[in-house]
């Protein structure tokens, strides 16, 4: 656990050391404020923060991968993945500690988007319970998107082509609901139970739903099992 948190918090402090961090910071709180005003600028305004809960399906679709492409592949392209592989330390407390900062990473955009609660509790009377839900809903969206990056990063020395692999595999899985109206039965049931944007609408409604709970906890640790793989690959070529 040890090592796990000190590799945490070097990536988390590198990170935060850079202007990229501030960058998508700006980039997602511009977008989630674009996308909040148009969706209370409407004939019928909802006291609700749907309206930018489900068009960040895609854009952390595009920055997940950009907060991930970095964490394996420049390590490996440095040549101190092999260093740090060999230290007293496990390949699953790597794979962990580099999570945890992506995770740091991820919430750190989020906190900007509290201003647009403040304004909507200031103008109107808002359910808190939706909102709640929708930020669960994010959190979870994003470690699966995350998870996704980190492998993509372990695959390649490349941090633009981990990214773009990482991006490739995320819009597959975010478009997979729009597939299912060309499928029929059981394989629009399958299609929909795959995509992981169909488990967030639930929680953008305000209903929070074991089932997609567990869905979100079940893919984000296969993705960082298969991680785990691909490091320990490592050892053997």
């Amino acid at each position: 656990m040890k090592n796990t948190i000190t590799i945490a918090w070097k990536e988390t402090r590198t990170y935060f050391a850079s202007p990229m961090a501030y960058i998508i910071m700006a980039v997602y709180a511009a977008l989630a404020a674009y996308y909040f005003v148009t969706s209370i600028s409407g004939a019928l305004p909802e006291a609700t923060i749907r309206g930018y809960i489900i068009p960040s399906t895609f854009i952390f679709t595009l920055l997940s991968p950009i907060i991930t492409m970095r964490l394996l592949a420049e390590e490996q392209k440095l040549g101190t993945l092999e260093l740090l592989m060999t230290a007293p330390v496990r390949d699953f407390e790597i794979v962990m500690g580099k999570f945890l900062a992506a995770m740091a990473s991820l919430l750190s955009i989020l906190v900007p988007t509290v201003y647009l609660v403040i304004m909507l509790t200031w103008f109107a009377t808002p359910d808190i319970g939706p909102i709640l839900s929708g930020y669960l809903g994010l959190v979870l969206f994003g470690m699966a998107t995350l998870s996704v990056g980190l492998l993509a990063s372990s695959l390649s020395g490349n941090q633009i082509v981990a990214a773009v692999l990482a991006m490739g595999i995320l819009l597959i899985l975010t478009v997979l609901d729009l597939a299912s109206t060309y499928a029929g039965g059981i394989f629009e049931v399958l299609v929909l139970q795959l995509s992981i944007t169909t488990h967030l609408e639930s929680f953008a409604r305000g209903v929070i739903d074991t089932h997609d709970i567990v869905y979100y906890a079940i893919f984000t640790t296969f993705m960082l099992f298969l991680t785990v793989r691909s490091l320990e690959s490592r050892r053997w070529r």
